[in-house]
């Protein structure tokens, strides 16, 4: 339901290495062959890296081969847009965070300025379900930050134990810095498990769909961890932010949905637009590969093999899948970097999209959305009311939801039948939202092992991958299980293996 930061940095490869031009026998200058690259995956880190790689090439006049290699029939990976019946369907992400430039900036970039769209401002807030009812989120309480006392002490969330233990927070001593903290173990010590458990964890846990006691609080919200340092309270340094103008969110609850951005055909638009900007056939879909291994014949660095029996020799390539999946293919290349791969653990989640007369929705939707806390024993993560935060998704008088399934806190819910979630869908929308007729819209997106769960120890897991990376000349990765789930971050980490490649075949043999 949200994004979330961090950020990297990678030096701009030098265009002079690529200046390498043979002299004929009478003194002509022999073209030197295209370079190529061979991205494996064609999601949104793929064509991304594709695209700036292609960019790359342009602005410095150098030749180079792209081929994007996809196992599935269709491009985009986790973003899917479909327009069902006058319904605009994300399978994926339906948003992306403004506040890193990333996505935008590539939007703008690829033509999608005129296309972006912002969260409708009428009802900017969200709901977190207590005992059944749905009760709006202390407004000014964004994640875990509280920037106004008094909603608060009104809200009916905590009870006044839990209330007088969060205003207890600018009382807490600072936490040891270079500890690598769980985002629970933080909330409990500085806000209280009250805060933890009914607003912090349900919040947090729309954006990783992931475990508080295992998430690392430096790998996913270190800004955290420095209010905590440099303010000494999380209250405290809200307060400061707010009163110097800083406070973005003025009137609102939960996420930071004036901070969101969409595009008004569906982000489905993103993954097509950087697809059209490539040379044709660079993307071969249905394409699955076998592994990827040093090329003993000396033409080029590495050797693509494809199910298929297919073998493509390469000068760079950039593995842009799971961490998982980019595992398997260097088992035989590297079985160190491998099981480093094979240790980012991964969670799965299904995300239905079902659409209402409104007329058959008691709720007043008058909010974004609603997140379940573990504790209340829920078979359902979070609802987003979709057509409330953008209200272009759904025709005049009808009503689209997207619920959210499984996780890492209940991952036999995602192995499910579909039939299965599709009950446990529609019972929670009955009874939490009071529909009284079934939906005229029902469809199932399912993502196994598609969200990498930053665990306590990721960034080290990330700096031996790193390390272990760094000794294969041309071998790239683009992942989200590096900087961040969130769109920019995916973004961002592609522009970087991007850059790594473009680098690296300056030191590629000319001709080769």
């Amino acid at each position: 339901m949200s994004d979330i930061e961090t950020q990297s940095s990678a030096s701009t490869p030098n265009d002079s290495a690529f200046s390498s031009v043979g002299t004929g026998p009478i003194g002509g200058a022999t073209p030197v062959k295209p370079r190529r690259v061979v991205i494996i995956g064609a999601g949104l880190s793929g064509l991304t890296a594709a695209y700036e790689l292609q960019e790359k090439a342009n602005a410095a006049g150098v030749p180079i081969e792209l081929t994007v290699l996809e196992s599935r029939s269709r491009i985009g990976g986790a973003i899917w847009t479909e327009r069902i019946d006058g319904f605009l369907c994300e399978g994926g992400a339906d948003s992306f965070i403004t506040n890193k430039p990333w996505a935008l900036e590539l939007c703008k970039r690829l033509g999608l300025g005129d296309s972006i769209i912002g969260t409708d401002d009428k009802h900017r807030r969200s709901f977190v379900l207590r005992k059944g009812e749905l009760l709006p989120v202390p407004d000014g309480f964004v994640l875990m930050a509280p920037n106004r006392v008094w909603p608060i002490l009104t809200s009916p969330i905590l009870s006044w134990k839990g209330k007088l233990r969060l205003m207890l927070e600018p009382f807490m001593p600072r936490g040891d810095a270079n500890a690598d903290e769980s985002l629970a173990s933080f909330v409990r010590r500085r806000l209280g498990v009250e805060a933890l458990e009914r607003l912090v964890q349900p919040l947090v846990g729309g954006i990783y769909t992931a475990d508080p006691k295992e998430l690392s609080l430096k790998s996913t919200m270190p800004q955290f961890v420095e209010m905590e340092q440099k303010y000494g309270s999380l209250l405290r340094a809200s307060l400061f932010r707010r009163r110097s103008g800083n406070d973005i969110e003025k009137h609102s609850s939960g996420a930071r949905y004036g901070l969101f951005a969409t595009l008004r055909e569906g982000m489905g638009k993103l993954p097509e637009a950087l697809a059209a900007a490539l040379p044709p056939g660079t993307i071969r879909l249905s394409a699955p590969v076998r592994r990827v291994m040093r090329d003993r014949s000396g033409q080029a660095r590495w050797c693509v093999d494809l199910l298929s029996g297919e073998q493509i020799l390469a000068d760079a390539v950039v593995l842009s899948t799971e961490a998982h999946a980019a595992a398997r293919l260097l088992d035989e290349q590297d079985a160190d970097l491998a099981t480093l791969l094979r240790s980012i653990p991964y969670a799965s989640s299904a995300i239905a999209l079902v659409g209402y007369h409104r007329s058959d929705i008691r709720h007043p939707l008058n909010g974004f959305g609603v997140v379940h806390p573990a504790i209340e024993n829920r078979k359902t993560l979070a609802i987003s009311f979709t057509s409330v935060k953008l209200p272009s998704r759904a025709p005049k008088g009808k009503v689209l939801l997207r619920v959210f399934v499984g996780g890492a806190t209940q991952p036999e819910l995602f192995d499910l039948s579909d039939e299965a979630i599709e009950r446990i869908v529609l019972d929670e929308v009955r009874d939490l939202l009071g529909a009284e007729a079934p939906p005229i819209l029902y469809r199932l997106a399912r993502h196994a092992r598609a969200m990498p769960q930053y665990t306590i120890g990721h960034a080290d897991r990330i700096g031996r991958i790193s390390e272990r990376l760094g000794t294969h000349e041309g071998l790239s990765l683009a992942s989200n299980a590096l900087g961040g789930v969130g769109v920019p971050d995916v973004v961002r980490t592609a522009q970087l293996a991007a850059a790594s490649a473009f680098e690296s075949l300056g030191a590629a043999k000319p001709g080769h």
